[in-house]
């Protein structure tokens, strides 16, 4: 079962663009662009770790696999501006197991965005977390869920999750409520290795983490795409943003 794109993302599937993607500084570039909108290299080099030239260099890269493009000139019009050529990604590692060029640069990516995201809860318990007021750390948190399900169950749960984002992720900014803020999800999707399954008896369901802050439940936190956007990291990872 393949899951609907339901959030406007593009969707990745040729194996070099992956490749070219799999980079810290350009995953840093679309992750800008999308949360803060065109923008040139010269204002993008500082957040993304590298100087404007480099930064300039990367996004022309970018660009020749259709993640960016030219946006609206700005003020100086000497300066180029760029912006995401969509709210965020998506890609899925080729279900031929002989293709390995299309295996190979999907994990590649994938294991990218696992390190860029990996200290990004821990990070947000220790500098945000603590200075929320009770309404927003409520339901924020973590959770931590097993099920056994066939892959066909699991790509509906994924279908359903994204079912009910979707109208969040793609409503016009003019409708976002006055209080709204930017909420970042970050779900990971592990399939475990043959043999981990449940024997008979088991419950089903691992009870999560303890959570270092009051909250009323276990929610979740992270991203990797831009502003109301999402980023799909195939099958291991998935991360979505709601400003």
């Amino acid at each position: 079962m393949k899951t609907p794109n339901r959030l406007g993302d593009i969707e990745i599937t040729d194996p070099q663009a992956m490749r070219a993607l799999a980079h810290p500084v350009r995953l840093a570039i679309l992750d800008q662009l999308g949360r803060h909108g065109p923008a040139t290299a010269t204002q993008l080099a500082p957040d993304v770790g590298a100087t404007p030239s480099v930064t300039s260099w990367h996004l022309r890269h970018l660009a020749g696999f259709g993640l960016v493009r030219d946006s609206e000139p700005g003020p100086d019009r000497r300066q180029r501006r760029w912006e995401a050529a969509a709210r965020g990604f998506r890609f899925e590692a080729p279900l031929d197991p002989a293709d390995e060029e299309g295996q190979a640069a999907a994990r590649v990516l994938s294991q990218q965005m696992f390190r860029r995201y990996a200290d990004l809860p821990s990070r947000w318990a220790d500098e945000v977390g603590p200075g929320l007021d009770p309404t927003w750390l409520r339901p924020a948190g973590l959770a931590n869920t097993r099920v056994v399900v066939s892959a066909d169950e699991l790509a509906a749960i994924e279908d359903g999750i994204e079912r009910v984002l979707a109208p969040y992720v793609t409503r016009d900014p003019a409708e976002r409520p006055a209080d709204g803020r930017g909420v970042l999800l970050l779900r990971y999707v592990l399939p475990e290795g043959s043999g981990e399954a449940e024997g008979p008896g088991e419950s089903g369901e691992t009870e999560g983490p303890e959570r270092s802050e009051p909250s009323g439940r276990s929610g979740g936190s992270g991203r990797a795409g831009g502003s109301g956007g999402s980023g799909r990291a195939g099958q291991p990872q998935e991360t979505r943003e709601t400003p």
